[in-house]
């Protein structure tokens, strides 16, 4: 038995129009001589603009986004002289709405009827979108890779100048990079596009808790901020303020007395966040020398590089009270 061969599907002007629409393909015409563009409905659809029977070349370019526009009209002029089939992407302008289109073709005058080209717009943006969102990330990893080496390699070196002992730099070099750790954790994803950042109140509790079972009774740190995002940059820096100030006071503070408490608020003046560090219970306390350790210059060089901010110390005899001002745009970066 003589098995009979499909016969090809002979595709008629409909059948195309329905696969033409089916894959979001605009088609259109370009007369070279008078410039005039035609397209279909769906055409003028993805250029957001109400159909026409012609529009003129000037006024549908008005629409592209000006970065591309020169770029577009260079393209099109020499379209006529490229050789095979080309494609070139630029974007549109929909209201406040960026589009991607991709504009493909056949140039050398291949295909052209009388003084008339043809050839097709896709949107593309969903495509440009994840490409760029992929370039964004992979940038972003080098750029917090490169941050917390340098971070490290900073720490490294001042804590080997400071330290007496070996153990002495690898304790507190350890403690200073589980502070960074615990703060780098809570830089996430936030809803309703606060972007990435931890919240002001997570991180301070994060970096206080490891100080705060270290005394008569657990609570003694309280921590009463105001709800808000702090990005990855400042809060590396405000972790390593917090840490540092936290040392300190297990040392020489409230915190080295078991009925010694901590008390962190916040307050807003204007265009900055003003963060209050009281400490009460603790031994008498004094000014220290002059002479700053690496501690208090890395308190510093945090607070002005990655706050944009102040520190201020007032040596009251009931306990310290740091003053933390800090520009509230720093802190989502």
């Amino acid at each position: 038995m003589i098995k009979e061969i499909p016969k090809a599907h002979v595709w008629s002007p409909e059948h195309l129009r329905l696969a033409v629409n089916a894959a979001g393909v605009a088609l259109w015409a370009w007369n070279v001589d008078s410039d005039a563009f035609t397209m279909d409905k769906q055409g003028f659809a993805l250029w957001g603009m109400e159909w026409q029977p012609d529009v003129g070349f000037e006024e549908l370019s008005a629409n592209i986004h000006p970065a591309d526009r020169d770029r577009v009209r260079a393209a099109f002029n020499a379209m006529r002289a490229t050789l095979g089939r080309y494609e070139t992407d630029f974007r549109i302008m929909v209201g406040n709405e960026v589009r991607w289109i991709a504009a493909r073709g056949e140039g050398d005058d291949v295909g052209i009827v009388g003084r008339t080209m043809f050839g097709i717009f896709l949107d593309v943006t969903g495509r440009k979108q994840a490409e760029e969102g992929h370039e964004l990330l992979a940038g972003e990893m080098s750029h917090r890779v490169k941050n917390l080496l340098t971070i490290a390699t900073g720490l490294t070196a001042i804590t080997s100048r400071s330290a007496t002992n070996i153990e002495e730099m690898a304790s507190q070099l350890t403690e200073r990079l589980f502070a960074l750790d615990r703060a780098h954790d809570l830089v996430r994803p936030l809803p309703e596009g606060q972007g990435d950042a931890a919240l002001l109140g997570d991180l301070l509790s994060v970096v206080l808790k490891p100080y705060d079972d270290m005394g008569a009774f657990s609570g003694r740190i309280r921590v009463s901020v105001e709800r808000m995002g702090v990005g990855q940059a400042a809060a590396m820096g405000l972790a390593l303020v917090i840490h540092e100030l936290a040392t300190n006071s297990m040392k020489y503070g409230a915190l080295s007395a078991p009925e010694g408490t901590l008390d962190v608020t916040s307050a807003s003046d204007g265009g900055d966040v003003v963060l209050t560090w009281v400490e009460r219970g603790g031994p008498p306390v004094k000014a220290p020398p002059e002479k700053s350790g690496f501690g208090t210059r890395l308190v510093d060089r945090s607070v002005s590089r990655q706050l944009g901010g102040t520190i201020g110390y007032e040596w009251e005899e009931e306990g310290l009270i740091v003053t933390l001002r800090m520009i509230r745009s720093h802190l989502a970066l």
